[in-house]
């Protein structure tokens, strides 16, 4: 056991109530913005959805003590604005210390677990507006999967408009992150199309009462210019897990020059990147920036 976890684990058995106390004495964010205008955002809320893969490694984001030790590595580094998790990560990062200063978005939907046959039925379980405001956090992220033969895909839009006005209530982001799915031989597939891309966003930028407070989290794909004229909202790219880094920077670095365009959320390909050195490709992402 890492010394991390057992610094965590020491908090949790013996002093449970340190956590809310670490959240009442945390310094906020000034903005969402580093001091190039950019936001550049960990994202590290794959395990809450079984989805713990990286690579060859089915279990890479399993080992919690080195997926700890690897974030506290990123959120070092110059230019990262903040992280985007669910409660019980925040919760170690909160006792580690290490969320001073840093853009706080918890994660609030994670019951769509990968690979499941009920993967569209994405119930809000985690995070809620409640809380992330009671925890002093900057915002709420929804995955928002779209599948035109699902039943389920209503419900989902549901909780997502319901995530979007309770968050605009209090002022808070709301960071949705939609997709255009569709089964294919029992799997869910998200369509990254230009065409599916534009119609999930203008979809998504449709729902709850005002879209004032909310940002939109988008895949890059072709026709970038293109796909990012269909919305007016804030947004912010996703990396995904990538094969080639080189294209992969390529790409964003050519999708961040559009002007809808604020900034990264990236996890996996920053953390657990090929050559093994998080803190080189956290910095190539933010020099993107």
């Amino acid at each position: 056991m890492s010394e991390t976890v057992r610094r965590i684990v020491a908090k949790r058995v013996h002093d449970p109530e340190a956590i809310a106390e670490a959240a009442a004495n945390r310094v906020r964010a000034k903005s969402p913005f580093n001091d190039k205008g950019r936001t550049m955002i960990i994202a590290a809320d794959h395990p809450a959805r079984g989805a713990n893969a990286v690579g060859g490694d089915p279990l890479a984001m399993a080992d919690r003590g080195e997926l700890l030790d690897r974030l506290c590595l990123a959120l070092e580094r110059p230019g990262v604005t903040g992280v985007l998790a669910t409660a019980d990560i925040l919760d170690d990062l909160l006792l580690l210390g290490v969320l001073d200063g840093k853009t706080v978005i918890g994660s609030m939907n994670r019951t769509g677990l990968a690979g499941s046959a009920f993967e569209i039925d994405d119930r809000f379980a985690c995070c809620d507006a409640e809380s992330i405001e009671r925890m002093r956090f900057d915002g709420g992220k929804t995955l928002t999967r779209i599948c035109l033969t699902d039943p389920a895909t209503p419900g989902v839009l549901e909780n997502t408009a319901r995530a979007v006005n309770e968050l605009a209530e209090r002022k808070l982001i709301a960071m949705v992150e939609p997709f255009l799915s569709e089964w294919v031989d029992g799997k869910l597939r998200n369509d990254l199309s230009p065409e599916a891309v534009i119609r999930s966003i203008t979809i998504a930028s449709g729902l709850g009462r005002t879209s004032a407070c909310t940002w939109l989290k988008l895949p890059v794909v072709a026709d970038m210019e293109r796909v990012m004229a269909s919305s007016t909202l804030p947004a912010v790219l996703l990396g995904g897990e990538v094969e080639d880094p080189d294209a992969a920077f390529a790409s964003w670095q050519q999708a961040l020059a559009l002007p809808t365009v604020q900034g990264l959320v990236v996890g996996r390909s920053l953390l657990y990147p090929h050559d093994g050195d998080v803190a080189k490709a956290v910095d190539t992402a933010v020099g993107l920036l």
